[in-house]
């Protein structure tokens, strides 16, 4: 009979049901227990959840030999794990990655309180052994993922900007892999949070919507990088829920809320987030969600951090790209009627349109130094050049994601200001346009 491999049965491994783990103390005497988590490290090791300082625990300090019993959900197969205990991770992307899945686990179990990851036990695998019985019939394998990746692939290096990149990642993993609710968030280096930059498959787009590092499965992906994928979830966890950006500090006459709604599923039961990288940097994060129980599996998760990786190299090379220049287009008319009263609160670049919240933060302070040019000196087109050579915006010399951040304005204005838009006339140049007179209020 051949050899089975690990990488043979990653379906017993997906926690859909329990699996059991055998011990013996040093005296030989034998323990059997229910193990929630046995988590795919690589072709060689398994990684069992460390979250009581029970029996089991005792006898693998005591003698790091166990056998774990494994079963497949499509075809009712038993295996058998013959495994030696090496080590304890208490942090880091592993640890972080079976944290959110076991919080999964124990929301659809009912178990919050009591499903607290104290470490991931790292065991190597001496040998997979497939048990006597009668299974069902395998099911055929999946077929299209490959080719899934190369058609996405194609559309990336299709993208001429930075929105079509965006626009074409998403587009993939709708035609191509079934993924009706994604979303794409670029990292802000300076604050540490993520920001929606697109979306799709939802009521509101939520663009502009933040998250900071460590929060929900996204935060996490970005922090550890590392993907986090959880197969099993309601509402009532801490990992269903992206945390909402918020005001850091009192900020003096600020009312109005500063907070753009998170766009994602009420109650998602199924959630996939990739970091999004670049030589070794994080730039975001691609994430998707559905309302079906084990709707992500390792191989969808495989081909999502192909196409992050993807988006990723796209990403980097247009935000490294060269300006172009372009023949100056004629001044436009200047606007007539009521005037568009634009509200600047400094304390952290917050940008109100009729009293009504647009953006913060960078994307915030480039549209009042657009809008300041525009009134002093009648310029309605710029570079992206002259931005990041403008000390008061406080763009990082390295990774600025400027394309990124004039994207996200771009998206906010469309969706909440006919009056007041921005386009593209050109690499790395574009320009305002205004369909009536802007009044600006300094707060």
């Amino acid at each position: 009979m051949k050899p089975v491999a690990l990488a043979d049965i990653r379906a017993c491994l997906e926690g859909a049901i329990p699996s059991m783990v055998a011990t013996c103390d040093n005296a030989g005497v034998p323990n059997v227990a229910y193990i929630s988590q046995v988590y795919y490290v690589d072709e060689r090791h398994v990684a069992l959840s460390f979250q009581f300082f029970n029996k089991t625990r005792q006898n693998i300090l005591a003698n790091p030999f166990a056998t774990v019993l494994l079963v497949d959900p499509r075809t009712a197969q038993f295996y058998r794990l013959h495994v030696r205990y090496q080590r304890t991770e208490t942090a880091g992307p592993l640890f972080e990655g079976m944290k959110a899945q076991l919080a999964g686990i124990a929301s659809h179990a009912g178990m919050q309180g009591v499903f607290r990851l104290l470490g991931s036990d790292i065991y190597e695998v001496e040998q997979v052994e497939p048990l006597d019985g009668t299974p069902l019939a395998a099911p055929p394998p999946r077929s299209g993922l490959l080719g899934a990746v190369r058609r996405a692939a194609e559309r990336l290096s299709r993208s001429a900007s930075l929105d079509e990149a965006l626009n074409a990642a998403l587009a993939s993993l709708s035609d191509f892999l079934d993924v009706r609710h994604a979303m794409i968030l670029m990292l802000d280096p300076r604050t540490e949070r993520l920001y929606t930059v697109a979306s799709c498959g939802y009521a509101t787009s939520g663009v502009g919507s933040e998250i900071a590092m460590g929060d929900g499965v996204i935060g996490v992906a970005a922090r550890e990088r590392t993907p986090v994928r959880i197969g099993h979830m309601t509402s009532a966890y801490l990992y269903s829920q992206a945390m909402r950006s918020s005001m850091e500090a009192n900020v003096p006459d600020l009312e109005p809320v500063t907070d753009i709604p998170y766009p994602g599923l009420p109650e998602p039961h199924s959630q996939l987030a990739v970091p999004i990288l670049s030589g070794g940097r994080v730039l975001g994060v691609l994430f998707a969600e559905s309302p079906e129980d084990l709707k992500f599996s390792y191989e969808d998760e495989d081909a999502f951090v192909a196409i992050a990786g993807h988006l990723g190299a796209a990403v980097e090379l247009m935000q490294s790209a060269p300006d172009v220049e372009t023949v100056a287009q004629p001044q436009p008319e200047v606007p007539r009627g009521t005037p568009l009263v634009v509200r600047h609160f400094a304390a952290n670049d917050s940008i109100f349109i009729n009293d009504q919240y647009l953006i913060k933060g960078v994307a915030g302070a480039i549209l009042w130094k657009l809008l300041r040019d525009h009134r002093q000196l009648g310029r309605t087109e710029f570079t992206n050049r002259e931005l990041r050579l403008d000390p008061a915006l406080g763009l990082p010399d390295v990774a600025d994601n400027l394309e990124a951040r004039l994207l996200l304005l771009q998206r906010r204005l469309a969706e909440h200001s006919a009056d007041l838009r921005m386009e593209k006339t050109g690499r790395g140049r574009f320009r305002i346009v205004l369909q009536r007179p802007v009044e600006l209020q300094e707060a």
